[in-house]
């Protein structure tokens, strides 16, 4: 029998990360489109001839990957050079996303898609073919802290972040399912044991020794 698919978003700092590493633990198998996403503009990666042939040298980054820093700028700045981005990479994330879930066959009890843009990358969520969609929703004052916590950027950039993304109301209205990061780790961990067990009610739910990630 082939395992669920499901869905999982949730904007900038919200938490979604957290869920979806504890159902790996739980024994979910996790494609990362994010990872995907960077495997594809590492350097040699198969998208960069296009990238480069789209918009130009300023995009490289000195070792040969794309720079998403400015490359970040820039589709903040045009929303048709976004446009042109989400062209270029959308359709070989879903390609990559669907070849590992065929490799993932039935090993895992669930498949778990982690994508930040579920809502804004409409084309990738329907060739998903997903059973559910989970969305990890976080007060935004906690959401703005939570990102700060993990490094590396500033509050005034973080928003930027928040202001690009789908808004919060967009991802609620997409969601058959909803977390709520608002309280402890404990909750938090409580909140998907209880969807775990609708979602496999089969599996016993417990820590595996190797959590699966393909």
């Amino acid at each position: 029998m082939l395992a669920p698919r499901l869905g999982v978003t949730g904007g900038i700092g919200s938490g979604k990360s957290t869920v979806i590493g504890i159902m790996a633990a739980m024994g979910a198998a996790i494609i990362d489109t994010d990872a995907i996403a960077h495997e594809l503009t590492a350097a040699g990666g198969s998208a960069m001839p296009d990238l480069l042939a789209a918009f130009g040298p300023q995009v490289l980054a000195p070792d040969g990957a794309l720079d998403r820093q400015r490359m970040r700028a820039l589709v903040f700045a045009q929303p048709a050079a976004r446009r042109q981005l989400e062209a270029l990479l959308h359709p070989r994330i879903l390609e990559r996303c669907l070849a590992l879930a065929r490799a993932a066959g039935e090993a895992a009890p669930l498949l778990v898609f982690d994508v930040p843009l579920l809502v804004e990358a409409a084309a990738v969520r329907r060739g998903l073919q997903l059973d559910r969609i989970l969305v990890v929703d976080c007060p935004p004052d906690r959401q703005v802290a939570h990102a700060q916590a993990r490094g590396g950027m500033s509050a005034q950039e973080i928003q930027c972040v928040i202001a690009a993304q789908a808004p919060r109301t967009a991802r609620l209205d997409l969601a058959d399912d909803i977390i709520v990061n608002a309280g402890t780790q404990k909750d938090l961990e409580r909140q998907v044991r209880h969807l775990w067990s609708r979602y496999c009610p089969a599996a016993p739910g417990e820590a595996s020794a190797a959590p699966q990630t393909v």
